[in-house]
């Protein structure tokens, strides 16, 4: 899932030993002590990021009870900086934490480090656990080596946020907004007309939904099977196209995710929608706008697009100075279909666990949004998204690619000329 930084500031280093505080409801039973393996005493440390590292400590209280003799203690950095904070310390093999949370957008580049186990092998085997997964995730870690750097925890299938109750005062229909991206900008012309309110927090959101959608099994979306950059093709034009579109018709607010700003445009009820993977109903509902319950609603991608938006993983460093119990807290986190369905309460992560889709919570109503069954929509486009290959230099190429739309959106550079010059930059970085 993605991070949420709560205001303007940048969220400061965090470190928490869990078990003092008052501690959220254990989420579930605890299971006859016969079939728990005998670990050691320790305390291990996990590294994540928000609002994964909610996931967590709301965890803890049953892994305490499970494990009282291993202690937990989280450090969490704004998502970037516990990137760049990892990817610096696998380089220099010191400062590692046991467990190591990876989001989506950097699981390619930390499957391939050599300084990550692989976790098919012995004493791991999380071979044994693939078909228990949505089959995508598992291909999402693997590395060009064939090597398991990370198990999946969550996943975003692609959704539509929208404000139900702004829509019916401009007199839009939920098939306006879905019918095609065409429709869905002009949805949002007449949304701005009626209400003054913007459709979309930045047109830039636009780009990126329409870049990663509609991929075939095993396709990319920086490159190709062959390693071929393929910013300059058809799917990246369109979306520069739409996103251009959007900026021209004054639909969107200009802001950028994950900023104070951005916040605030939903909390003021001056954004009426937002596209991203179906985690982003805890954020609303707990942090972008908990005054507006049962105003939001959640939709199908438009144009019937599929795409994967976010999903967590968590591995472990070859230096970790306690793999036995770091392998122990991943399966508690990953396999373990009590907490995985804890999590999709507590935060919103959609579970990657296969197994916890057939539970009733899925068909619970959300009062949130306004009693709709959206656990269950989630859960059918999970079904659905293609199994997309990640490549070491993704992170590299979605930064270059994002420099070149804003000078598109923001300096009318021409969309061919832009993405070209993405093209030729990212074949530099990549030496390709």
């Amino acid at each position: 899932m993605k991070s949420s930084i709560l205001g303007a500031a940048p969220l400061a280093a965090l470190t928490l030993a869990f078990g003092a505080a008052a501690a959220p409801a254990a989420p579930a039973a605890v299971p006859p002590a016969a079939v728990l393996p005998a670990l050691a005493p320790a305390t291990i440390t996990v590294a994540s990021f928000p609002d994964l590292d909610r996931a967590v400590k709301t965890a803890m209280p049953l892994w305490d009870k499970l494990y009282p003799h291993v202690k937990v203690k989280l450090v969490s950095l704004q998502i970037d900086d516990h990137h760049n904070s990892m990817t610096t310390a696998l380089a220099a093999g010191a400062r590692l934490p046991d467990v190591m949370a990876i989001d989506f957008r950097y699981v390619g580049s930390f499957a391939e480090s050599k300084g990550m186990e692989d976790l098919l092998q012995a004493p791991y085997g999380a071979g044994q656990y693939r078909a228990q997964f949505v089959p995508f995730t598992f291909v999402q870690a693997t590395s060009s080596r064939g090597t398991l750097g990370a198990m999946p925890a969550d996943l975003g299938p692609g959704t539509l946020f929208y404000r139900k109750d702004l829509m019916d005062k401009a007199g839009i229909k939920e098939s306006e907004l879905t019918a095609s991206w065409e429709s869905y900008i002009a949805a949002g012309k007449k949304l701005k007309a009626a209400t003054g309110t913007y459709l979309l927090a930045g047109a830039s959101d636009l780009a990126d939904i329409v870049i990663r959608a509609n991929l075939k099994d095993g396709e990319g979306i920086y490159f190709g099977d062959k390693g071929q950059v393929l910013v300059d093709s058809p799917r990246f034009v369109k979306a520069f196209e739409l996103a251009k579109a959007a900026r021209v018709a004054g639909i969107d607010a200009r802001t950028v995710a994950w900023t104070g700003e951005w916040a605030e445009g939903f909390k003021r009820d001056k954004v009426a929608s937002q596209m991203m993977g179906s985690w982003l109903s805890g954020h609303l509902a707990k942090w972008l706008a908990p005054d507006s319950k049962g105003q939001w609603r959640a939709a199908n991608l438009p144009a019937g697009a599929l795409a994967s938006y976010g999903g967590s993983f968590y591995g472990i460093p070859k230096k970790a100075a306690n793999k036995a119990q770091a392998w122990e807290f991943i399966k508690f986190m990953t396999v373990n279909k009590d907490i995985q369905l804890h999590s999709l309460k507590e935060i919103g992560a959609f579970p990657a666990l296969k197994a916890a889709y057939a539970d009733p919570m899925m068909d619970e109503p959300q009062a949130y949004f306004g009693g709709q069954k959206t656990r269950l929509l989630a859960r059918d486009t999970a079904a659905r998204i293609p199994v997309i290959r990640v490549d070491k230099f993704d992170a590299v190429a979605r930064d270059i690619v994002n420099m070149e739309l804003e000078s598109v959106l923001a300096q009318n550079k021409d969309i061919k000329t832009a993405l070209a010059d993405a093209k030729a930059l990212i074949t530099h970085r990549a030496r390709r």
